[in-house]
Formats: C-alpha cells, structure tokens, sequence
C-alpha cells in the first residue's frame, strides 16, 4: 500500500513522467530545456532508467558524506553550485567560519523593492551505527517498494531537493515572481549551529538577502495531516557541579558530593514528572507545549573506596517558549541552593531568544502559507517545534520562519536507525513546494514596503 496521502497525485506525477519519457519528453519542460535533468549517463549509473530524475537526483546527493564530525562539505558546495548553474541560479559561497561555506542560489524577483522568500536547509547529517542498519546508510538504497534508506533522507535532504526541483519546474514553465527566492544551504546544523547560520545571520551578505519570510525544516508526520511549525522550544544544557567533604567509603561522611547533588536530581527529575504528566493529562497538548527534561551524563568519583569530593550531573532541558525564562532561571538556582553549600550550575548551551512566528490569517505570509496548503487540500497542525533547529537564529533577526518537511503518512525517523523515505511521498512533496513558492512569492507589497 501507497503510504502517503494524496494517492492520486504521486500516482499521476510517476505516471505522466514514464508517459512523457516513452515519448521522448521531459516532465515539467514546455521549452528546451532538458540540460536541466539528470542526463540518462546519470540515470543509468546512480538510479534506474525508470526511475523519476528528481529522485535520482535526491539519491545522488544522500551518497554526499556530510556525516559530522567529519563532512565532506566540499563535495555539497559543489553539488549545489553545480545545480544552481544548471538552473540559471545566482550562486554565492559565503565562508562563515574556515572551511564552513553557506551556498545562496538565487531566482530574482520582478520588484527588487519588495524583502525576499528564504528556503533554508542544512547540508550536514547526524553520525550513524553502520551495523545498526539495513542498507548502507550512505548509499541511498532504493527497496523494490520505493523506500530510499539513508541518512539525511528525511533530515533534511529531501527538503533541499525538493525546492531545487520545485524551482526547476517553476523556471521550465516559465513562471516569475515579484519577490526573489534565496535557497541557502547551511553547514554545521546538526552541532548546534554555531558555526553555520548563527554567525551566518551576522554577515553584511545576508542582511543583503533582505529576507522577509522563511521556510526551514519540520518532521514527518505519520497521520494523514502534516506538520508546520511555528516556534521551537529552547535548548537549555545545564551542568551542575557539586563539592562535598572526601574521604574512606567505609565511613557515613556528612555533607558530601554525592548527597547534594542526589538533591538536585531530585528536584530536576520530579520536575520532569509534572511535567510530563501535564502532557499526557491534556489531549490538546503536543510535546512542543511542554518542557522536558532529562538527566544525560553523570561524572564523578576516582575509586571504589574513595568518597568523592566533586561530582556532576548534566541535564539537557527543552524549554517551552511562553515560560518565563528569568524566573526559570532562579527556580534552577534555588534548587541549587536549597541542595546545600557548594552546588553550583552552569549553561554550556542557553538559548534565550524565543521567537513565535504568528499563524494568524491576518498574517499575509500565514494566509499565503495557509491559503496554498488549503488549495492543496492539505490538512495542517501548527505545532511548537520539540527540539531545535536553525529557524532560531532567522527569528531572531526579526525574520518570520516556518519549519515545514511535507512528509506525511511517514514515520518519524531523523536520527534514527534505517531512516528512509518512499520516493512517492519525496515527489509529492516537490509539487507541494511548486504550489507553495508562488503563492509566498506573490504576496502583495507589505506595509513596511511601501
């Protein structure tokens, strides 16, 4: 069984595109514009001859090993710049960070005047246990049910390609839009970002992009509804050390580490139950909605038969953003203390700027976004975003930003063991953004435009 919504339209674009290559024609092409695909050389060698070029296309660039720690982000640089100059792109390389390069392929607007249209992606994917999988992880394995394994296949290298392909299409027929379309490709995402788009949205090139709205990546979803996401929780990574009185183990030693800071994991995890059973007591609510936390590492310690006189906890909590951050803080704080004298804390990673992007139908970017996907008879759930992505940093600078991976009836496998992707849904999702791009492109002149 076809596992996506919208049967039809993934059967109809396979389909029109087998019809139209029988006959010597390109799917998507009114004028001559072949040397836009894959050539059959291409095909031959990385997908079947059958297969859809916008899925070979998406396997071609999964086979990139942009696996941190070490990614071959060379080899992406190129890919897309190689792609862009298929496509009649602008193309600039803006190296953030040594070795770190942000690619920018461009489709300029009519109306220069009016803030462009983002579509954000990050090029580098999450490390893998090899053994732990099915297929290859990198070598875009496509099961004879049309499942494509490989990592960065739902996180978020479909996404890049699809607005590649949806762009593509959009060109080939001739479309313009008032407003210029920017695809950046990011690096560094998966670690935090730091080297990538936070000091990216720092630069004079990208104050240059005039950015007025941004889609970035969501998650799968395996209903037949999809995902947007307005807002993202705050990642906050808290290290708590404690100091106590050493010594023999064989002794009942007052005042230790060790009891200190049993008292701030205590407070921390009860914390976390409240919390969770909030969730779980609350139909309405979705993981976003909450703050979770969980206890990651635990140091400490030399001998068996030596009490301690450090030990240290990390915690890695999710802060829902309508939390009062400063009066989170001191509850943090105060369990520090009420824990005794030489507990203290720390934040090796504190994100302190939530953003909401507004998802009200007076929004034009909302109604636009909205608006396409109704069009589409696209059922969305606007939710918080559970972890973190780079959309953070674009909210932060003022620019409003969606977090949207057009998967449903998928399950959700970032990170995870044999993550994969049926190509059906992988296609659809390139019509999706043929719909959506000029519907965001084409919002009329704003206030703050005039």
């Amino acid at each position: 069984m076809l596992p996506v919504g919208g049967r039809d339209t993934c059967v109809f674009s396979l389909a029109l595109w087998s019809l139209q290559k029988t006959q010597g024609v390109w799917p998507g092409v009114v004028t001559c514009a072949t040397w836009l695909l894959p050539t059959r050389s291409d095909m031959a060698s990385e997908g079947r001859e059958d297969e859809h070029p916008s899925v070979t296309l998406f396997r071609r660039y999964l086979r990139i090993r942009t696996v941190q720690p070490k990614p071959d982000y060379g080899a992406a640089v190129a890919f897309l710049e190689e792609r862009g100059r298929q496509l009649g792109l602008g193309c600039q390389k803006v190296e953030v960070a040594p070795g770190l390069v942000v690619t920018v392929l461009s489709w300029p607007g009519t109306n220069p005047k009016l803030s462009s249209v983002l579509l954000n992606s990050h090029t580098d994917v999450v490390p893998v246990f090899k053994e732990c999988w099915s297929h290859d992880p990198f070598e875009a394995f496509k099961d004879a049910d049309g499942y494509i394994y490989a990592r960065g296949a739902q996180d978020m290298k479909c996404v890049s390609i699809q607005y590649l392909e949806a762009v593509r299409r959009l060109k080939a027929e001739g479309h313009h839009f008032p407003r210029t379309i920017h695809m950046t490709f990011v690096p560094d995402e998966e670690i935090g970002g730091h080297q990538g788009m936070e000091l990216f949205v720092q630069r004079p090139e990208f104050k240059a992009l005039r950015a007025g709205f941004a889609l970035d990546e969501g998650l799968a979803n395996p209903t037949d509804a999809f995902t947007v996401f307005y807002s993202e929780r705050s990642p906050w990574w808290v290290q708590v050390t404690s100091t106590g009185k050493p010594g023999h183990s064989s002794r009942f030693i007052e005042d230790t580490a060790a009891e200190k800071l049993h008292k701030v994991v205590s407070s921390v995890l009860a914390f976390r139950e409240k919390e969770r059973q909030r969730l779980q007591s609350n139909p309405h609510l979705k993981l976003g909605s909450v703050t979770s936390v969980n206890l990651t590492k635990l140091e400490g310690g030399v001998a068996f038969n030596v009490v301690p006189a450090t030990m240290s906890a990390g915690f890695d909590f999710r802060v829902a953003p309508d939390v009062d951050l400063k009066a989170f803080e001191e509850q943090l704080r105060s369990w520090c203390q009420a824990a005794g004298q030489g507990v203290t804390l720390e934040f090796p990673q504190k994100w302190s700027e939530p953003r909401v992007t507004s998802i009200d139908d007076s929004d034009p970017w909302w109604a636009a976004f909205s608006g396409a996907c109704k069009d589409m008879n696209l059922t969305l759930e606007p939710e918080v975003f559970p972890a973190a992505t780079d959309s953070r940093y674009l909210r932060a600078a003022g620019i409003p930003a969606l977090g949207f991976s057009p998967m449903n009836r998928t399950p959700v496998l970032l990170h995870d063991h044999d993550e994969r992707l049926h190509e059906a849904v992988f296609l659809r999702g390139v019509d999706i953004y043929t719909r959506l791009l000029p519907a965001l492109a084409s919002v009329p002149t704003l206030a703050s435009e005039r």
